[in-house]
């Protein structure tokens, strides 16, 4: 090829290149979305975990949902207070008072505590037992599984297995609720922080039945419904449950209760 057909094919080259960037610039301004300075401050000051704790598409989702006056300033759960206040101060409202909450789980039912149906060699997932044999090996087919679902989904580290059961610290939790949504028997709620006293049990069956598999598991006596001053704990469907709003940790449900599940 000649040095003239090279700087041609050069001359060309550059000049589509020139045409295609002006072009490329020309829509970039032609169709830019304006974004909202507000929603760029809060998304800002947002922890940038994208965990979707707040129901939206991570953190960038609920930016432009507070910036639109769709969510409230505090509706990060992991930022908490501190975050809350930021946000609020960006938008010029108030925050809304919202305790700290962490994850609970409802079970106690550890090694040494329910029976085991068989010993299990596979995939240690919970949501697999619903393909295996009584749908998993422990006798309680309402306990933890202990097979760690909601170990993966948590994105901080605030879950573990002890013992065959999930296990919160709670200073680690952040209240995102991935493994609320992750635990296939429903056993993880979320609490106050400084809650003092919840029911470690969520099995449906007879006080008969529930002895049959686990020692601790509640068996729906009433004593500690009986007890509480504040109607703070209900037994409904053979177990009991506490009503974080109206306890206030007195204690006396835990004194009565002869199975020593409510911590």
């Amino acid at each position: 090829m000649s040095i003239a057909g090279i700087l041609l094919a050069a001359v060309i080259v550059g000049a589509t290149g020139c045409i295609i960037g002006f072009f490329l610039c020309f829509a970039s301004e032609k169709f830019k979305v304006a974004v909202d300075p507000k929603e760029e401050a809060v998304l800002a000051v947002l922890p940038g975990n994208n965990c979707g704790g707040c129901g939206y598409a991570g953190c960038s989702g609920l930016a432009a949902a507070i910036a639109k006056g769709e969510a409230p300033v505090n509706g990060c759960p992991v930022g908490g207070a501190p975050v809350a206040a930021l946000v609020s101060e960006i938008m010029g409202v108030e925050a809304e008072e919202g305790g700290r909450k962490v994850a609970f789980v409802m079970c106690h039912g550890t090694c040494d505590h329910a029976a085991q149906l068989y010993d299990y060699t596979g995939v240690e997932d919970c949501k697999a037992m619903a393909f295996v044999p009584g749908g998993g090996p422990k006798a309680c087919s309402y306990g933890c599984m202990g097979f760690g679902s909601c170990v993966k989904a948590c994105p901080f580290d605030a879950i573990h297995i002890i013992d065959g059961v999930a296990v919160v610290d709670k200073e680690a939790c952040k209240a995102c609720g991935k493994c609320v949504d992750t635990c296939p028997n429903h056993l993880i709620e979320l609490i106050p922080y400084e809650a003092g006293h919840a029911v470690r049990c969520h099995n449906n069956d007879k006080g008969k039945d529930v002895m049959a598999v686990c020692k601790v598991g509640c068996i729906g006596c009433h004593k500690c419904e009986k007890t509480c001053e504040f109607g703070a704990i209900t037994v409904d469907g053979f177990f009991a449950h506490i009503d974080q709003s109206k306890c206030t940790s007195c204690g006396k449900c835990a004194e009565v209760c002869p199975r020593h599940i409510i911590l």
